[in-house]
């Protein structure tokens, strides 16, 4: 049968409601012993479990013991303590119906008023490294149950699952109860606190089947919080915000240092950058406009400030593209570096760290704005991508970290196998051309880019794109494409213009064309197998 209606008369208005009873039982005890001493103050009775009650009553203040409630002791190591009726029932009973406190009475159950819960450390017992037994035992069971039956009775119990929540709460317990409007905001945090609680722990059985071989997830559930409000979208009209997602350890967790508000195009653009950057081992920058690189570049052999010889390098490629370019280290900011970028506009950098000496510098640019990674930043493993009406999930385009095996199984088609250098030249092209909008060219000298051509609609226009940015430097260079060329002609025009080897993923019905190309003007080619088409 169907309960009443909550506009009915069976139910009785409740706006000020007492505190004379809480059931409190956290994980995190920050703060616990001041509102424990607050509602002891207020004469409130203080029901808790385990370490939590242990801590109370060592600060001098009377508890009682759940189990001396459900009349049931906590077993299972834990894991059974307030799972029982005599608990929930004083959580679910809505005071407002006579029905409800009818049966209570019976049951000789008493309610709760106040219920302060925060919840296992899943998501820190995953950060930390943990694997297997040690993280299921973190996925808090009674804990979530106790939160969602008193959001859901906010009507008559105040429902607390963060700390920050502490003190006006303690405010409303001295000032004779908390309010209806109080109930709800604390309602209203708790689901979302369980929401993403819940979601952290599914995600967590998705990695680990995705670690484990299996097909990608059926289920996939993402939550994020706002951060900010942005000032506009992409363009000026849009509205736009930005969202950490829990466990994030991306751009979105970088701390700003200094210079104005971080806007849409700023985020796109130095997560860009960190893609470009962080592919190479060595000391790294990359420079980025409208998410494709200016220039990329690791350091020249023996320089004495790698990072700042990265970063002259890149720019090198195109200073022209790099006004008003948003820049990326792999390594530490040094003073060379912020000395290099004196008369350069620059919207953002953003590196794991910074020189103070740098720091200093930079702070007399004010508009700069200026980031710093987190330390437990990382290249995510998987990619998502919202379409309308669902997301699309794959794993992230990554190579291995060893640089030497990038090229193991490259095959070589045309030519002599080029000396190290080459080699290295020609790795560090192929690893760039992955950062670069499809259709993608890239030519290298030094494992510096000297041309790029990027997000054309045919290959053959990437080709002379990148010729044309690279000028005279083109000559001896070395080529990259991130797809297969579908005829020679594209090759053709990189020959011309006196590029020395090419690498790319070969597959074309007309390779055997593209090949003959490359073997005329006794140029090498290698083919990888393996494309990097970046959209």
């Amino acid at each position: 049968m169907a309960g009443p209606r909550h506009d009915s008369a069976e139910y009785r208005e409740r706006d000020v409601v007492p505190v004379r009873r809480a059931l409190v039982s956290v994980s995190d005890k920050a703060g616990l012993l001041d509102l424990a001493a607050a509602l002891a103050e207020s004469g409130v009775e203080i029901v808790s479990t385990g370490s939590t009650a242990q801590t109370i009553r060592d600060a001098g203040h009377a508890v009682t013991d759940v189990s001396s409630v459900t009349g049931f002791p906590e077993s299972l190591d834990g894991r059974v303590k307030t799972l029982h009726p005599s608990v929930h029932a004083g959580l679910l009973a809505d005071l407002r119906l006579e029905d409800h406190e009818r049966q209570l009475g019976e049951m000789g159950i008493a309610p709760f008023e106040l219920v302060v819960v925060n919840l296992y450390p899943f998501v820190e017992t995953v950060a930390s490294g943990a694997q297997g037994d040690e993280v299921v035992e973190q996925i808090d069971i009674g804990g979530p149950a106790m939160v969602r039956a008193s959001a859901k009775n906010f009507a008559n119990v105040a429902i607390v699952v963060s700390p920050a929540s502490y003190g006006s709460v303690i405010e409303a317990v001295k000032n004779g109860g908390t309010t209806l409007v109080q109930r709800r905001e604390l309602a209203a945090r708790a689901f979302a606190h369980t929401a993403k609680y819940d979601t952290a722990v599914a995600a967590w059985f998705s990695e680990e089947l995705l670690t484990d071989g299996y097909e990608l997830p059926a289920h996939l559930t993402i939550q994020a919080e706002r951060m900010a409000t942005l000032r506009y979208g992409e363009n000026s009209h849009q509205r736009a915000a930005i969202y950490t997602r829990q466990g994030g350890h991306g751009i979105a967790q970088a701390q700003q240092l200094q210079g104005k508000e971080m806007s849409y195009n700023n985020y796109v653009d130095a997560d860009a950058a960190l893609r470009a950057a962080f592919d190479m081992v060595k000391p790294a920058v990359a420079i980025i406009k409208h998410a494709n690189p200016c220039g990329i570049a690791v350091t020249a052999p023996n320089a004495l400030d790698p990072i700042a010889s990265a970063h002259l390098r890149a720019h090198e490629c195109d200073p022209v593209s790099a006004y008003g370019g948003v820049i990326a280290a792999n390594g530490k900011v040094t003073l060379k570096m912020a000395e290099n970028l004196q008369d350069i506009f620059t919207e953002v950098i953003v590196a794991p760290s910074y020189e103070p000496e740098a720091l200093n510098l930079f702070s007399k640019k004010k508009n700069l704005r200026v980031l710093q990674l987190p330390q437990d930043w990382q290249q995510e493993r998987m990619d998502v991508r919202l379409v309308s009406g669902g997301l699309l999930l794959q794993d992230a385009d990554r190579f291995p970290d060893n640089i030497a095996s990038v090229a193991n199984d490259w095959q070589l088609v045309t030519g002599e196998r080029p000396d190290d250098a080459t080699m290295e030249n020609l790795i560090f092209a192929w690893k760039a051309c992955r950062a670069v909008k499809s259709n993608a060219i890239v030519l290298a000298k030094g494992s510096a880019t000297v041309g790029i051509g990027m997000g054309q609609v045919n290959r053959v226009d990437s080709c002379r794109l990148a010729v044309e940015r690279a000028g005279d430097r083109v000559v001896g260079s070395v080529a990259a494409s991130d797809a297969f060329f579908p005829f020679a002609d594209g090759p053709q025009v990189l020959i011309d213009a006196g590029v020395s080897a090419i690498v790319q993923p070969g597959g074309s019905v007309r390779d055997d064309e593209v090949i003959a190309a490359a073997r005329a003007a006794n140029v090498t080619m290698f083919f990888t197998g393996e494309r990097h088409f970046f959209h």
